[in-house]
């Protein structure tokens, strides 16, 4: 399997893609002021090749902040793109969308993933998706992407999921979660009075949600979202763990960036050392891999402004680059296969 990474830090799409052949799949993340323009470039440089897009901040072992980044899968796979829409009112209503592209790609064991972009209720989405996943062996992984729009095949989509299947020809592909956070102590808490349209948290173990926040992290009044990168909650799946980020201050409780059900069981998590934990994920990538064909990531943009303050992302992009070619976007929410998360880097790993 062979990948192209390209970019341009003044958003021109053919300097991105300067000696691009032959692609068999294309992804682009694009600046806000150029999304509309480029996306109608590539799909006129590469009319008929799969594309899906976003607009983000794109890398590879470097931050494209403003500008053009293309990933391209050049050879050895097998690719289907696709978009759901309607997603905040009706994310099942074209599911077969999903199955049809899926089976177009013929998945085997442990060789095929899905790449997406995704403008909202991404919970919702991956639930729906979920059943295909578990009955094909898909393995998912995504983001949050910004200003609502997508792109897929040429053309831009609002309230929408695109995603793209991908069979790896030539080996296997695995999906990673790497947290930053790990339980700051043994305490559990019960949220209670939520509402899941506003992603509002009202009370925990039966009292009010902000109070208890406070009391449990050292937060100040009018400082207290500040603290999410800090000291975000953790939900507890299982033995896993999910990062749940605060967005917000309402009343008594706390709005946060992903839904939250009453009796859900959460947790305050605290920052573990960077280094070790990246160490950790590229340990676990090579006990799993004898070589590497490509990676593609993306990170929370809450962990980008976090590795800003200590140091800089583009080391922490570096050491993840001694596996391979790898390359990815700052997102606004992350997907792990079924799993919504925030302050996340996931990536889905080719052989």
């Amino acid at each position: 399997m062979k990948t192209y990474y390209g970019k341009s830090n003044s958003g021109s799409v053919s300097e991105a893609v300067s000696g691009l052949r032959n692609p068999k799949l294309l992804i682009m993340t694009s600046s806000a002021e150029k999304f509309e323009e480029n996306v109608a470039t590539l799909e006129k440089l590469y009319p008929g090749v799969p594309s899906i897009g976003c607009i983000a901040m794109g890398y590879s072992t470097t931050i494209v902040e403003k500008g053009v980044s293309v990933t391209a899968f050049t050879d050895g796979v097998t690719v289907k793109t696709d978009v759901l829409e309607n997603v905040s009112q009706a994310p099942a209503r074209y599911i077969d969308r999903v199955k049809a592209a899926v089976e177009a790609v013929k998945p085997g064991k442990n060789n095929t993933a899905i790449i997406d972009f995704c403008s909202g209720n991404d919970a919702a989405v991956l639930t729906t998706l979920s059943g295909i996943t578990e009955k094909y062996g898909i393995q998912i992984m995504g983001a949050t992407a910004d200003a609502g729009k997508v792109s897929v095949n040429g053309k831009i989509y609002s309230d929408a999921m695109a995603f793209a299947v991908i069979r790896n020809e030539t080996g296997k592909v695995k999906t990673y979660k790497e947290n930053l956070y790990a339980p700051k102590d043994n305490l559990q808490l019960i949220a209670s009075k939520t509402d899941k349209s506003k992603y509002y948290l009202g009370e925990l173990n039966g009292k009010p949600a902000k109070q208890v926040y406070m009391q449990l992290t050292g937060a100040q009044e009018g400082k207290i979202v500040d603290q999410t990168f800090k000291n975000p909650f953790g939900k507890m799946v299982g033995e896993d763990v999910c990062i749940v980020s605060l967005k917000d201050v309402s009343g008594s409780g706390l709005i946060l960036y992903r839904q939250i059900n009453d009796s859900d069981i959460l947790t305050i998590l605290e920052m573990r050392d960077m280094a070790e934990v990246a160490q950790n994920t590229i340990d676990s990538i090579k006990r799993d891999f004898s070589s590497v064909s490509a990676i593609f990531s993306v990170n929370c943009i809450f962990r980008y402004l976090v590795f800003q303050e200590n140091g800089g992302i583009n080391q922490y992009l570096g050491k993840i680059g001694t596996l391979g070619t790898s390359c990815g976007l700052v997102g606004f929410g992350e997907h792990y296969n079924t799993q919504f998360v925030n302050q996340t880097m996931t990536c889905v790993v080719f052989e």
